[in-house]
Protein backbone atom coordinates (compact mmCIF):
# COMPACT_ATOMS: atom_id res chain seq x y z
CA UNK A 1 0.00 0.00 0.00
CA UNK A 2 1.15 3.27 -1.27
CA UNK A 3 0.51 6.54 0.39
CA UNK A 4 1.38 10.32 -0.76
CA UNK A 5 2.03 12.26 1.97
CA UNK A 6 1.74 16.38 1.29
CA UNK A 7 3.61 18.70 3.26
CA UNK A 8 3.40 22.54 3.53
CA UNK A 9 5.33 25.53 5.09
CA UNK A 10 7.49 24.92 8.11
CA UNK A 11 6.43 21.07 8.03
CA UNK A 12 8.22 21.38 4.42
CA UNK A 13 11.36 22.81 5.93
CA UNK A 14 11.73 20.25 8.65
CA UNK A 15 11.75 17.27 6.32
CA UNK A 16 13.21 18.97 3.42
CA UNK A 17 10.72 17.68 0.74
CA UNK A 18 7.04 18.93 -0.07
CA UNK A 19 5.98 15.18 -1.22
CA UNK A 20 6.63 11.91 0.76
CA UNK A 21 5.81 8.64 -0.51
CA UNK A 22 4.89 6.20 2.47
CA UNK A 23 4.61 2.47 2.56
CA UNK A 24 1.94 -0.04 4.43
CA UNK A 25 0.71 2.55 6.38
CA UNK A 26 -2.50 1.59 7.83
CA UNK A 27 -4.20 4.74 9.88
CA UNK A 28 -3.10 8.32 10.70
CA UNK A 29 -2.31 7.35 13.96
CA UNK A 30 0.77 5.19 12.45
CA UNK A 31 1.74 8.14 9.86
CA UNK A 32 1.83 10.24 12.70
CA UNK A 33 3.66 8.56 14.86
CA UNK A 34 6.24 7.15 12.05
CA UNK A 35 6.57 11.18 10.94
CA UNK A 36 7.20 12.31 14.84
CA UNK A 37 9.91 9.02 14.92
CA UNK A 38 11.53 10.29 11.73
CA UNK A 39 11.35 14.18 12.16
CA UNK A 40 11.52 14.60 15.77
CA UNK A 41 11.17 18.88 15.47
CA UNK A 42 7.64 17.82 14.59
CA UNK A 43 6.63 16.76 17.86
CA UNK A 44 6.97 20.39 18.97
CA UNK A 45 4.39 21.37 16.24
CA UNK A 46 0.73 21.64 16.07
CA UNK A 47 -0.41 20.43 12.75
CA UNK A 48 -3.64 19.08 11.14
CA UNK A 49 -4.17 16.20 8.95
CA UNK A 50 -6.13 15.93 6.09
CA UNK A 51 -7.25 12.92 4.14
CA UNK A 52 -8.08 13.44 0.59
CA UNK A 53 -9.03 16.79 1.21
CA UNK A 54 -10.79 16.57 3.96
CA UNK A 55 -9.52 17.56 7.58
CA UNK A 56 -10.04 14.65 9.88
CA UNK A 57 -10.29 14.93 13.43
CA UNK A 58 -9.83 11.58 14.75
CA UNK A 59 -7.50 8.20 13.56
CA UNK A 60 -8.66 7.53 10.30
CA UNK A 61 -7.99 4.21 8.12
CA UNK A 62 -5.46 4.91 5.12
CA UNK A 63 -5.87 2.86 2.20
CA UNK A 64 -3.61 2.16 -1.34
CA UNK A 65 -3.18 5.74 -3.16
CA UNK A 66 -4.75 7.76 -0.47
CA UNK A 67 -3.42 11.20 -0.17
CA UNK A 68 -2.49 13.13 3.12
CA UNK A 69 -1.71 16.48 4.02
CA UNK A 70 0.01 18.00 6.73
CA UNK A 71 -1.03 21.24 7.06
CA UNK A 72 0.68 23.91 9.84
CA UNK A 73 -1.45 26.02 11.69
CA UNK A 74 -3.58 28.84 9.87
CA UNK A 75 -3.54 31.93 10.30
CA UNK A 76 -5.11 35.04 8.97
CA UNK A 77 -7.10 38.51 9.52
Amino acid sequence: MKISVLVFGQIAEIVNTEKLILQNVKDTDELNEQLKKEYPLLQKLAYSIAVNKKIIQSNTILTNEDVVAILPPFSGG
